[in-house]
């Protein structure tokens, strides 16, 4: 099967659980098409470099999927539809990364250097 990820805005208004609920919702829509959600990371709420949708912050969640196109092209009409949803895209990939992605080791090494001034 294909692989892509999927990664979607969501608005800077809602709570966590609201977006845990919208990847949910995107798990569910994927594998209720024979699709597989391989993982889910929230990267979560992060200043935009311009407003969308008058939000200057989004919720940001990226969904790795091993599905065929026709459940693609279902996810995507389902986020499209979604007013919660304020940017998505899907891209096809050869293959997933392998741990935590570039975003959320990015997240840990800054943690960590806060962590060691605070501590200074």
């Amino acid at each position: 099967m294909p692989l892509y990820e999927h990664i979607f805005l969501a608005r800077q208004d809602l709570s966590q659980s609201q977006v845990d609920a919208l990847a949910a919702a995107a798990t569910e829509i994927v594998e209720s098409n024979q699709g597989k959600v391989t993982k889910t990371e929230t990267w979560g709420l992060k200043n935009l470099a311009y407003k969308i949708k008058r939000n200057r912050k989004a919720h940001f969640v990226m969904l790795n999927i091993e599905a065929n196109g026709d459940t693609v092209a279902e996810l995507e009409r389902q986020t499209a539809i979604n007013e919660d949803v304020i940017r998505y895209m899907t891209i096809r990939v050869d293959e997933h990364e392998a741990g935590p992605s570039v975003m959320m080791r990015k997240s840990d090494r800054d943690n960590r250097r806060r962590r060691e001034r605070e501590g200074n």
